[in-house]
């Protein structure tokens, strides 16, 4: 794929990602957004390399100012306990488009645990780094069962129905992409 043509797919995953931290559900803790399922297709479509950059420019943009964040935008942003998942979507979106682009035309299966590997990386890195701020910064500490609790149980059942959804869009997406660089034509 042309320079250009990877710079613009990694721009529109950008925007993607900005606007799933938009879309909100509220739950105790954290909200659920969509951010998962596009840094999860970033890395399916775009593969580990690029998909992991257009997070890490979606996160850059947001910590100098703008207000992208599902909770904002700001440097101070880093000392809030859930900033932990934002590192861990680079890590997990790098996982997944590694494990995803290892084979010319990924089955449904790699997609699934490609997904799920992300997803694992997003949330050890996330509770780790939530626990981490609590402790030592807001000074409040949490138990490790209380963290569980609610920065795992009540969170993943949402994002492992966007590992499905993530799985099943990239399979129905790959082929049109590789078509399009194939021929040449912009997608």
């Amino acid at each position: 794929m042309s320079k250009t043509k990877s710079l613009n797919f990694m721009a529109l995953f950008v925007v993607l990602i900005t606007v799933g931290a938009f879309i909100k559900i509220p739950v105790p803790v954290m909200p659920f957004t969509l951010q998962f399922l596009f840094t999860t297709l970033a890395g399916i479509l775009l593969g580990g390399k690029q998909g992991a950059l257009s997070v890490l420019c979606y996160i850059i943009l947001a910590l100098f100012g703008l207000p992208i964040f599902a909770g904002g935008g700001g440097f101070f942003y880093v000392l809030q306990p859930t900033f932990g998942y934002l590192i861990g979507f680079i890590l997990g979106t790098y996982v997944t488009g590694i494990i995803a682009g290892s084979v010319p035309s990924p089955s449904m299966t790699r997609l699934f645990i490609a997904s799920f590997a992300g997803l694992i990386i997003v949330y050890v890195l996330g509770m780790a780094y939530y626990w981490f701020i609590a402790q030592f910064y807001l000074g409040t500490g949490i138990g490790l069962w209380t963290l569980f609790l609610y920065c795992f149980v009540l969170a993943v059942p949402g994002d492992i129905v966007l590992c499905i959804v993530a799985a099943f869009l990239g399979k129905r997406l790959l082929p049109i992409l590789q078509i399009c660089r194939k021929e040449g034509i912009s997608a």
